[in-house]
């Protein structure tokens, strides 16, 4: 069930980041409604987890930024992946195979720093909230992933 979530997320984040690169490259009536689409999907999260974790007003004012700041770096560093990707990729089968490898430890890297920055947010995490709430966090957040996929499988149906 575990690696079904983490899958759940990262397919989440690579579409919402897909739409994201996409978007830049269309007229505006696209990015509107791609920017207006995002900032409702942040709203719904920020609510179901703000539900999920019963965040005390104390609480919330401690934790909105920390997560808010990890969202954005977490967001940057994928961004970043997803272009060397992208601008690579698009020529993979007439790569090297050291530009390959250098593409792989690149990925790798980013996977690296993904890691690294979760690490620091829950230690940041632990003086805010008890072990309990940082534990239910996780769970907010792959069952939202979860409840969004599924939205997004069924309105394609």
């Amino acid at each position: 069930i575990k690696l079904n979530s983490m899958k759940n997320i990262k397919i989440t984040t690579l579409l919402l980041l897909f739409l994201s690169v996409v978007s830049y490259s269309q007229p505006g009536k696209f990015k509107e409604k791609l920017q207006q689409k995002k900032e409702q999907v942040k709203s719904m999260k920020i609510a179901y987890i703000t539900s999920e974790l019963d965040l005390t007003p104390d609480e919330a004012a401690k934790f909105w930024p920390l997560y808010n700041d990890f969202e954005e770096k977490q967001r940057e560093i994928r961004q970043e992946k997803i272009k060397n990707y992208m601008d690579r990729s698009q020529s993979s089968d007439k790569l090297t195979e050291k530009e390959a490898a250098t593409l792989i430890n690149q990925m790798e890297t980013a996977e690296e720093d993904l890691h690294q920055l979760r690490k620091k947010f829950i230690s940041n995490l632990k003086g805010v909230l008890p072990a309990t709430k940082i534990l239910k966090l996780k769970k907010a957040e792959d069952e939202f992933s979860k409840k969004l996929l599924q939205q997004y499988r069924d309105k394609r149906k």
